[in-house]
């Protein structure tokens, strides 16, 4: 098995934090915490499990921040017991090769998209009954036993992976290869937008145009039409993406306050050691990005009672964030991860079943979002077009199996 895997050495991946910033190459040294391996093929675990071959893959800021060590050890979920060995790519669709005695919902040759594989461990996986309520709930990411031993092996990035048969979904025949590796990011974007919807025809800010904040202006238009969106986009490719999406307005991220009061109908205000408040911003901000600054940003521009939900992941602690607007204009600061099950007008599906239907009606589409592809064998260059989207003019970069 050809496989690309981050270990948990801890002085290799601080050597990997400090020197990859100045030399992205170094990533690919055999002094980092990154490996790429020829394997040999792992056996089926137990007989609910099944192997994977992959056919395509896409590159997440998630791999990219295993891959170049940006996540901060001080963050809380750093606290969690985890596997000592992350492969990485989870955006994956493929094919089932073999199957265990005891699966039952998947043959060889059925087409699947990867689901929780990435996660890791979780009740279903593990087969414990019952299962924690977060399981049950089909929250499997909050899973309460998760500590416990993964013996998933692969990811995306491999030529094939092993997994327990409840960590895919099966592909339905209608949707194209490049739609299913879109579908993840698309269901994280349906998620945060179906648990926390804007006013219906409210002003509503989505920062950030990489593929989840591109997706969340997708969601908004399909799912609240009535509603005026603007995107926060840094580069002309993805303002012009956003536009085309759904989004009535874009920013470039160098306006000032008085140009996001003259945008929403509000009023900024601004004093000397002060950047300044808008009052009357945006009903709801959708935050993509969810760094320091953005966080900032985002608190003083929605409107008093208005929400701020952060989709984006940003992996390390944020030490300068006013959170006085949280009680000052009472503003609602949540957040959402992954995806799980989403109701809209009365129904709940499983957030690929969202994507999938969103796909079939029109109201989503995945013409012009890949932007580059790779064959495996040239995953260095795939990574850097990744980590330069700005001059590459990347949004999706995806990697070929096939």
């Amino acid at each position: 098995m050809r496989t690309i895997y981050v270990d948990k050495n801890i002085p290799r991946v601080l050597l990997t934090k400090f020197i990859s910033p100045r030399w992205p190459g170094f990533v690919w040294t055999p002094f980092s915490s990154v490996v790429v391996a020829d394997l040999p093929d792992p056996p089926l675990p137990g007989p609910r499990w099944l192997r994977v071959r992959n056919e395509m893959c896409g590159i997440c800021a998630s791999d990219l921040s295993l891959l170049f060590v940006h996540a901060d050890p001080a963050i809380a979920p750093a606290a969690l017991p985890a596997s000592n060995r992350f492969y990485l790519g989870h955006e994956s669709v493929g094919r089932v090769t073999q199957v265990g005695a005891g699966v039952t919902g998947f043959k060889v040759g059925e087409r699947v998209v990867m689901n929780t594989h990435f996660e890791g461990a979780n009740c279903q996986a593990l087969e414990i009954e019952p299962a924690c309520r977060y399981c049950a709930e089909g929250e499997t990411h909050f899973c309460e036993n998760n500590s416990q031993p993964w013996l998933g092996v692969g990811g995306g990035f491999s030529d094939s992976y092993v997994t327990h048969e409840t960590s895919i979904l099966s592909c339905p025949n209608d949707i194209s290869n490049d739609q299913a590796v879109l579908a993840e990011p698309m269901a994280v974007a349906i998620h945060g937008v179906m648990r926390y919807p804007p006013p219906g025809g409210g002003c509503v800010l989505v920062i950030g145009a990489g593929i989840i904040g591109l997706s969340t202006v997708m969601a908004i238009h399909a799912l609240f039409p009535s509603c005026e969106i603007t995107a926060l986009a840094r580069y002309p490719h993805q303002q012009a993406m956003a536009e085309r999406l759904g989004a009535r307005h874009i920013l470039t991220g160098r306006e000032d306050y008085a140009a996001i009061a003259r945008l929403t109908g509000g009023k900024s205000f601004s004093a000397p050691l002060n950047k300044g408040i808008v009052t009357g911003g945006f009903d709801t901000i959708y935050d993509c990005v969810a760094n320091a600054q953005t966080v900032n940003d985002s608190l003083r521009w929605v409107r008093a009672l208005g929400t701020v939900v952060m989709i984006g992941s940003y992996l390390a602690p944020m030490r300068k964030v006013d959170l006085t607007p949280v009680w000052y204009s009472q503003v609602n600061l949540v957040g959402t991860y992954a995806k799980s099950s989403s109701e809209w007008q009365g129904c709940r599906r499983y957030d690929y079943d969202w994507v999938f239907g969103f796909f079939r009606d029109g109201r989503f589409q995945s013409e012009g979002l890949i932007t580059h592809r790779f064959q495996m064998e040239e995953y260095k260059q795939a990574f850097t077009v990744a980590l330069s989207k700005g001059r590459m003019r990347a949004i999706k970069v995806v990697i070929q199996h096939i």
